[in-house]
């Protein structure tokens, strides 16, 4: 490629042996420099001589360059300074690199102010694919200090690979500055110059999107920012929130922190990273400012390294004010799922780690795990006596692997076994409930329908089906899930419950209650008068009515009519927890579907927080139960964000989020009752 291809001056200017005049080479290098030079009247360009490759530019091409960068500060704004120049230096080190080890653009450039702005707009499209090939130690020519947060050294700044100012038009802006707003995350503020439109570098994998870029004058904070939605100002909210019945309100967030050494088993999914956001001493203290600025009373993570939780997180989630508990995986697995709540906000009443993980079989022979926790509210000192109801808390991470649902499946069935174990009250009703997790299942998956409609059909369907993740169906051969999924010798029945512990076989004959067999004389086939029988009036024409009590067929059930009685190899599924999900799925506003998660560069949703609610009588809607907010209201949410957004900031993780994913957060309410009341209403019923 010649200079022709890339910029309108002639080849007397110096043209070097690749075919690329010399000007090109500096302002290509000039741009790309992670030390920026401020742009004044004192910045000065020195250096004593320019060679590349090892080859000395001669003097005449030197001049030329020289009168060429003069003539080229006649072009800039008014409003900005020409540097004088001097003798101009550039040595190129290192070597190119091509095909999959081409690298974006370093990441310190990214919010800086377009710095050549004498070339023409076919040169800089050019200088910017050129950009994609810089070599690797080009890009942070000075190491940035190491930052790890420690106990009570709160805020916490991000370690951000850049200088030690950044250029925002024509000042300068400090970190400090920058540090003053926790959601900005120590980037730079927005610059007002003209945008220069900057072609995307090549990207590394193939048959994936490519991730563009983002504009030179556009920050991250202003590309992610994310609303707060108050959901308390809607009227169906409004209705009930404004009955004279005080509110215990907390904010619960879920966050996939990505652990550190599945960075770096999986370095080929991050090849659109600069390596310097991937140092975990750049993201923890990334991950500890969001957390500290949104402030949440009960935060569920994912993916927790267990060095990293016991050595850093815990010592400063507790001088946060914290009580935290957590559940590595098991087997050689070296992260895990954490629960941490505020001391000062609720207090202990039980907790149960899950592990998924049964020898033997099948179904169960992965090492994800699980946490049940269940919170008393504190109320403050009043003289009045006030009550509010038990919050039980669950997080969980399932299985990724896309084409073994019935693990999902089996790993959420025993999660919620113990969620009814724990959340179960003595009258045979919920506390309220909160799951977080990431669940590895996009919306209105077979997976995700289960949870929030409480049943799921899954006889015959496909292992990959269940989590939507993929499609497989082009495979001849998949495995289908057959009824029972699991063994009764798991304990766990097929409404998510722990089977009742049976008593011990006796010699003799077998003796059935009389509740047994009468679940067989009101069955379908037993209302059916075999063909071959005589038939005799009022001998063997008569149909056996079923009683009130009796539980009513499948097709008759309300929300609220007690559960039926399921066998074991029925190939149905059910839970009665009444759950549905904090947010929509849909960005109206954009027209486009939220998503949490950018997996090689193609957004999805699989982080969850789902609450417990009141089903709407007479409220099935295609088979989608709907759903209306009950002692645990929905008081407002943390926005997500669509796919095209995070794309213009280069996916996930960037240098504002510092995870693969994006965590969730929403705010609640608990209605609050006096002692008196509740007694009051106890006595009624």
């Amino acid at each position: 490629m010649g200079c022709s291809e890339v910029c309108d001056f002639p080849r007397t200017y110096g043209c070097l042996t690749d075919g690329l005049c010399f000007a090109c080479i500096d302002a290509f290098f000039t741009c790309q420099k992670n030390v920026l030079l401020a742009k004044s009247t004192s910045t000065q360009i020195e250096g004593d001589s320019a060679e590349t490759r090892g080859r000395l530019i001669p003097e005449e091409q030197e001049a030329l360059l020289q009168q060429w960068l003069k003539e080229g500060t006649g072009n800039l704004p008014a409003s900005e300074s020409a540097p004088a120049v001097g003798k101009v230096s550039v040595k190129l080190t290192g070597d190119w690199l091509e095909g999959s080890e081409l690298l974006m653009t370093s990441l310190s450039d990214l919010n800086s102010p377009p710095e050549i702005t004498q070339c023409a707009g076919q040169q800089l499209t050019e200088l910017h694919t050129l950009a994609s090939s810089e070599p690797r130690e080009n890009a942070v020519t000075e190491p940035a200090e190491e930052a790890v947060a420690v106990a009570g050294s709160a805020p916490w700044a991000a370690v951000v690979p850049q200088t030690d100012h950044q250029i925002a038009g024509s000042a300068t802006v400090s970190v400090d500055v920058q540090n003053e707003d926790p959601a900005v995350l120590a980037w730079s503020l927005a610059c007002d110059m003209e945008t220069v439109p900057a072609e995307p570098p090549g990207w590394p994998i193939r048959d994936t999107v490519q991730l563009c870029p983002l504009p030179t004058e556009v920050p991250y904070h202003e590309i992610l920012w994310r609303d707060w939605e108050d959901l308390s100002v809607q009227p169906c909210v409004l209705e009930q929130v404004t009955k004279n019945t005080p509110l215990f309100e907390f904010r619960v967030m879920s966050y996939n922190i990505l652990a550190q050494d599945l960075v770096e088993q999986g370095l080929d999914l991050y090849l659109h990273c600069h390596q310097d956001i991937l140092n975990w001493n750049y993201r923890l203290p990334n991950l500890l400012q969001e957390i500290q600025h949104w402030d949440p009373d009960v935060l569920c993570l994912q993916e927790v390294q267990e060095n990293h939780y016991w050595e850093q997180l815990e010592p400063t989630f507790k001088a946060m004010g914290f009580a935290c508990f957590y559940k590595r995986r098991t087997g050689t697995k070296t992260d895990g799922c954490a629960v941490c709540y505020k001391h000062s906000r609720f207090q202990l009443i039980s907790l149960s780690p899950v592990e998924y993980f049964r020898p033997g079989l099948d179904v169960l022979n992965r090492d994800n795990v699980g946490l049940v926790l269940l919170l008393q509210p504190l109320l403050p000192d009043s003289p009045h006596l006030k009550a509010v109801s038990p919050l039980c808390v669950a997080n969980t991470h399932v299985l990724f692997n896309p084409r073994r649902g019935d693990i999902k499946l089996a790993q959420m069935a025993l999660l919620l076994a113990e969620i009814d174990k724990i959340a179960k009250t003595a009258e045979g009703n919920y506390y309220p409930v909160i799951l977080c997790g990431d669940l590895n299942s996009v919306p209105d998956s077979p997976l995700y329908k289960f949870i929030r409609n409480g049943e799921l059909s899954y006889q015959g369907m496909p292992a990959w089906k269940v989590s939507g993740q993929e499609d497989f169906s082009h495979q001849l051969y998949s495995r289908k899930l057959l009824a029972p999924l699991w063994p009764s010798s798991l304990g766990i029945t097929d409404n998510c419950q722990y089977a009742t512990l049976s008593q011990p076989k006796k010699l003799g004959r077998r003796k059935y209650s009389r509740d047994f067999l009468l679940q067989f004389r009101f069955c379908s086939v037993a209302c059916e008068r075999p063909p071959q029988m005589i038939l005799l009036e009022g001998v063997t024409d008569a149909k056996p009515e079923c009683p009130v009590h009796w539980p009513k067929p499948a097709a008759m059930m309300k929300d609220t009519d007690p559960q039926p009685f399921v066998p074991r190899s029925s190939g149905i599924m059910r839970h009665g927890l009444n759950l549905t999900s904090v947010y929509s799925h849909f960005l109206p506003q954009r027209g486009r579907p939220e998503v949490t998660t950018m997996p090689m560069g193609l957004g999805s949703t699989v982080d969850y927080i789902f609450y417990s609610a009141e089903p709407v009588e007479n409220g099935n809607r295609g088979g989608r139960r709907l759903y209306k907010d009950g002692a645990l209201k929905l008081l407002g949410r943390l926005s997500l964000l669509s796919e095209d957004v995070l794309l213009l900031a280069n996916g996930l993780p960037n240098p504002f989020c510092s995870s693969d994913h994006l965590c969730l957060l929403a705010s609640f309410g608990l209605e609050i009752s006096s002692v008196r009341e509740a007694f009051q209403g106890s006595a009624n019923l």
